[in-house]
């Protein structure tokens, strides 16, 4: 059996200069030496992000539905956030936002998987836990904005995974982390 494993590979950067400073994150514009030239590429510059696949004692996994502007669809999704607080832990982070974003807590924490979101248009890095032992928490904050109307729904993980599957939910986190949920319940990953 291969090995199969991303490589990292660091090519010589010319120029990086910030072509846009936003309110959330960055885009950068590099020059690049690749190969016998050279070439631009323009990306986000992200801070990167956790998400939780919170479980609860019926197997049901925890999914919330809120607006997204650029894909003009409430979306649903699995409770997540920036790393935006410099040399947070991801655990730590994953942990304040389930509470932050779900009023939950959880008993036991589990690294899943993490992953490049869009490689080919940004850096961000989106690391995913599992979360069991559920228990209601006090609501941690007042959501303001796209979180004001968050909808909360505890869905058997078999139908989150379904609905993936059928092309019913589309967001890439969601799949990634009801996938690696439902293979790690079956004994394998």
């Amino acid at each position: 059996m291969t090995s199969l494993h991303d490589e990292p590979f660091e090519p010589e950067v010319l120029s990086s200069d910030l072509a846009f400073a936003g309110a959330v994150w960055d885009v950068r514009d590099d020059r690049v030496r690749y190969g016998d030239g050279e070439i631009r590429r323009q990306y986000v510059a992200h801070t990167g992000a956790v998400a939780v696949v919170a479980l609860d004692d019926q197997d049901r996994v925890l999914l919330i539905q809120q607006y997204r502007h650029p894909i003009r669809h409430r979306d649903w999704e699995l409770p997540a956030g920036l790393l935006d607080i410099p040399g947070e832990d991801p655990l730590l982070a994953a942990q304040r936002e389930l509470a932050e974003e779900a009023d939950i807590t959880a008993r036991e924490w589990e690294h899943l998987v993490s992953s490049w979101t869009t490689p080919g248009g940004n850096d961000e890095m989106i690391h995913v836990y599992l979360a069991t032992g559920i228990s209601a928490a006090e609501a941690a904050h007042a959501r303001e904005d796209e979180e004001a109307d968050i909808r909360v729904e505890w869905v058997p993980l078999a139908d989150a995974v379904d609905a993936v599957l059928d092309g019913r939910m589309h967001n890439g986190i969601l799949s990634i982390g009801v996938m690696a949920a439902s293979l790690r319940r079956a004994g394998r990953g």
